[in-house]
């Protein structure tokens, strides 16, 4: 029989529509209600390792998740299921993705309807994550995401709804796995995947999202307090292009050796050096701006967060966060 370790951290999951029709936490989790539909078949070992609505879930919670999964290898655990919160779990599960071997299935998955609401989707995602990280066609596919019948890599998945219970999606690539009533199947694998466990978080990663007429207010900023910056991610434009106004300031950063990052702003492609006018992607290239393919801007900055806490430089850290396949 295998053990499925249940890591319960918050969430909508979690939570509970009062008669004014607000969501908050509840004193006890509703899941802990859960009656185990796998008995006999799958031993569920369930902890609240904590309960907080995702916008108060950070880095260093997400290593706390990551220090006690690292632990369950060691105690002959077959799968793991994180509960969380929506705002935040596609971050958590990248994280997790780029900090734990896979040594078994780790699945993350939440609601968008709180327990007692109609149509709650809770329970149903629960039991689906649980699936999933007993299946073992779920083995060398990185941390995955379970929500509304789909499993999707944690690497390239995405909250693209505020209410939609099929809010996560995965641009251009679609969902790598379904599942059934009775079967997990999966259609697609990761090309590769690596981990880069680490031991502390570095904080001061920031990210900043261009806007038509962008100054260089925010950047002047940053650049006049570099020692409080670990590093700076850029949701650019298009293809990767910057208003003209900010490279002033921005190779004040650069020259400070702070990592800077760049990625698209855009839902869909990647970013890459094509155009060579003032502020283009050829000019940020030369000037040492880092091009992050395929992640989006909160994906990148946990991919950076995390190179630097690993305490990569240099060209070692670029190569880390500009490789679209890591």
């Amino acid at each position: 029989m295998k053990n499925i370790l249940i890591l319960h951290t918050g969430g909508t999951i979690a939570m509970s529509e009062d008669q004014n029709g607000a969501v908050s936490p509840d004193s006890s989790n509703p899941l802990n209600q859960f009656a185990n539909p796998f008995a006999g078949k799958l031993n569920l070992i369930t902890e609240d390792i904590f309960n907080y609505p995702s916008p108060h879930i950070g880095p260093k919670q997400m290593l706390l998740l990551e220090k006690r999964i690292l632990r369950a290898a060691d105690e002959n655990i077959d799968g793991v299921v994180i509960t969380h919160g929506t705002d935040t779990l596609e971050e958590t599960a990248y994280f997790l993705d780029l900090t734990i071997p896979s040594k078994f299935p780790i699945v993350i998955t939440g609601a968008m309807r709180s327990a007692n609401e109609i149509g709650s989707d809770g329970l149903h995602n629960f039991q689906t994550a649980i699936q999933t990280a007993a299946s073992d066609e779920a083995h060398g596919k990185g941390v995955l995401v379970v929500m509304n019948d789909e499993i999707h890599t944690a690497r390239y998945v995405t909250k693209t709804h505020t209410t939609n219970v099929a809010t996560f999606r995965t641009p251009t690539f679609g969902p790598i796995g379904l599942v059934s009533k009775h079967k997990v199947s999966f259609f697609e694998e990761l090309l590769r995947h690596t981990a880069l466990p680490i031991q502390n978080v570095v904080n001061h990663v920031y990210l900043l999202k261009a806007y038509a007429g962008m100054d260089n207010e925010l950047f002047d900023f940053i650049a006049s307090d570099t020692s409080n910056t670990n590093g700076l991610v850029i949701e650019a434009l298009g293809a990767g292009n910057l208003p003209p106004h900010v490279l002033p300031s921005l190779k004040k950063i650069i020259d400070k050796n702070i990592p800077v990052v760049l990625v698209s702003r855009c839902f869909n492609g990647i970013a890459e050096d094509v155009y060579s006018y003032e502020g283009g992607g050829v000019q940020l290239k030369e000037m040492g701006v880092i091009f992050c393919q395929g992640l989006n801007g909160q994906k990148a900055r946990i991919k950076l967060l995390v190179g630097i806490s690993a305490g990569l430089k240099g060209k070692d850290l670029a190569n880390f966060v500009s490789d679209a396949i890591s």
